[in-house]
């Protein structure tokens, strides 16, 4: 490892040993490959070693006086090709295994399979998996071990999530390990976002969804999003209340005013600061709690329902804010559990794990065209569960508007959207639901 003089340590050969003594170190796993060989005064080549006390007790382990080996420091090394173009993961475990050979620790199997290969970042934090780290030696180790890992993957940072606490808000369980401010920003579609990475989750997935959202033409309409995070008390929603569907409804689809429902007191911090931070806090209005006692009534022209595995339970309030006298488009995200693919379907038609639309998934092919306000919607390799299940949610709705107003209305399925896949055969469809008042006979 350098030192403050910008020296490493290295192992001085003759150049018709340099090859032999580099194999060597490579099998006893300690050449520093951050660097070159190079020549020395005297016509020597130095092989760099990750650490100097470790170098010298293997040469006296292995005796290898035949090939003349001395150890000396190298001043400013130069870096290798491959350690310019290395990435993330790799860099990581060649810094915590240099790291341990310091302390005089071994590196093993399971340690190579405890270093996480992927992580959440946002902005200089980073934050890491709950299985990750999990092997007694790194808790022996203290905070040296997390400057080693903000310092290899260019953070400042560093969290680690813990299993999801069993409360009615589903609320994250986050250790900040490095630093002292939880306060993150992350930028999503040209969307800035801040929260406590301690208190809220943000779901890095399901990004067609929010492009969707973000290329829908909502200008002039008025939005309630009865989701904007954990506002009924079942499973977790698609992320916590901090504008995830709110905010790309405000920016990009230009709806004239939204209503976001939220009921976690961190996840409304967040909403109102990310509200202020994108500019249209003046468009927005939070309301506080539960949204199946939300108040409002006969305000809105279109209504994100998006809490997954089902929203039901928001149906009859989605259906009393629609607008009684033009009805408006209702979006309902539902997880639905369809029959395994079969084994000889091509892969580009599977549902990818974590992003897909209704071009890329299906076993049925369903052509039938739907006239829906003046335009024909195509819809392409809906699986049968995902429109049996559309259908029946479609009648359960008509029903539920034909009791609040007394009078008919007709409701269409304008389109049925694949997220991702949930679970084994259990995918993530959002419902765009149009609900229209019958003119009078």
């Amino acid at each position: 490892m350098a030192v403050g003089d910008g020296t490493i340590p290295a192992l001085a050969t003759e150049p018709r040993f340099a090859q032999h003594l580099r194999k060597r170190l490579e099998e006893a796993q300690l050449l520093d490959a951050r660097y070159r060989l190079q020549k020395v005064p005297g016509g020597s080549v130095a092989l760099p070693v990750l650490e100097e006390k470790a170098a010298e007790q293997w040469l006296q382990d292995n005796g290898l006086q035949e090939l003349s080996c001395r150890l000396l420091r190298i001043q400013d090394p130069v870096p290798s090709k491959a350690a310019s173009v290395q990435p993330p993961a790799q860099k990581l475990r060649c810094e915590l295994r240099r790291l341990l050979l310091e302390l005089g620790e071994s590196w093993s199997e399971e340690l190579e399979c405890d270093v996480p290969r992927t992580w959440q970042r946002h902005g200089d934090l980073v934050l890491l998996s709950e299985d990750s780290f999990s092997a007694a030696l790194w808790a022996k180790l203290g905070p040296v071990l997390w400057e080693t890992v903000a310092s290899a993957l260019g953070a400042q940072r560093v969290a680690k999530r813990g299993r999801v606490l069993p409360d009615k808000m589903r609320s994250p369980s986050v250790t900040l390990l490095l630093g002292h401010n939880s306060w993150v920003e992350h930028v999503d579609n040209g969307i800035r976002y801040t929260f406590d990475v301690t208190k809220c989750m943000f779901s890095p997935g399901n990004i067609t969804e929010k492009l969707r959202v973000a290329s829908m033409q909502c200008f002039g309409e008025v939005l309630v999003d009865l989701y904007a995070g954990g506002t009924c008390p079942l499973p977790p929603p698609l992320s916590p209340g901090i504008g995830y569907f709110t905010l790309p409804y405000l920016v990009h689809a230009a709806a004239a005013f939204v209503h976001a429902c939220e009921w976690n007191p961190h996840a409304l911090e967040a909403l109102r600061r990310n509200l202020a931070l994108n500019g249209v806090q003046d468009r927005c209005q939070i309301h506080a709690g539960d949204s199946r006692q939300l108040q409002l009534q006969d305000v809105a022209d279109r209504v994100n329902l998006g809490l997954i595995p089902s929203s039901e339970e928001g149906w009859p309030v989605a259906c009393r804010v629609l607008k009684k006298g033009t009805g408006g488009v209702l979006h309902i995200h539902h997880n639905v559990e369809a029959r395994p693919v079969p084994p000889d379907l091509k892969d580009e038609e599977r549902l990818p794990e974590e992003s897909s639309s209704e071009q890329e998934d299906g076993e049925h092919q369903n052509s039938e065209e739907m006239e829906s306000g003046g335009q024909e919607v195509l819809v392409a390799r809906v699986r049968p569960e995902w429109w049996s299940w559309a259908e029946a949610a479609a009648a359960r709705i008509h029903g539920l508007l034909a009791e609040l107003h007394g009078q008919p209305w007709q409701t269409r399925i304008l389109h049925i959207e694949a997220v991702k896949s949930y679970a084994p055969h259990v995918h993530h469809i959002v419902l765009d639901l149009e609900c229209r008042p019958m003119p009078p006979t």
